[in-house]
């Protein structure tokens, strides 16, 4: 699963920046990111499409899960050498996934608490407008 460890795409992610209110989102990003987190996901409705990848940290997990997204564009369009997408697009390609979760470390209770698609695309959010404002 090599795709899953690239630095870099040919991809670009249309930000467009919205103010908003969730400031206990960011502080629960924040502790969450050194986090060991598992992904677990299921490409389709066949269980053999179901695989995971481990991350040393939530930070780690969702730049995966946008490359994940960001390899399908490129398998779905092989001559484009850019393509620019919408946060949207990547919410829509989230929804569609026959499964997807993320399993996060709880120290206190030496256990992974599990985060749904909802959790993911929250976080997936406020990581991507972190990036955007980190360049700045």
């Amino acid at each position: 699963q090599e795709w899953l460890k690239l630095g870099c795409c040919c991809c670009h992610l249309n930000y467009r920046h919205r103010r908003s209110s969730s400031d206990s989102l960011a502080g629960a990003m924040a502790d969450n990111q050194q986090k060991h987190t598992i992904v677990l996901m299921q490409f389709d409705k066949a269980q053999e499409s179901r695989t995971y990848v481990d991350y040393e940290s939530v930070q780690l997990a969702l730049d995966g899960i946008c490359h994940l997204y960001e390899q399908s564009l490129k398998a779905s369009n092989p001559v484009l050498k850019s393509i620019t997408y919408d946060i949207s697009d990547l919410f829509g390609y989230i929804d569609g996934l026959g499964d997807l979760c993320c399993l996060v470390f709880n120290s206190p209770s030496n256990s992974y608490i599990p985060h749904n698609k909802e959790w993911i695309k929250a976080r997936v959010f406020e990581h991507l407008k972190d990036q955007v404002q980190s360049r700045r």
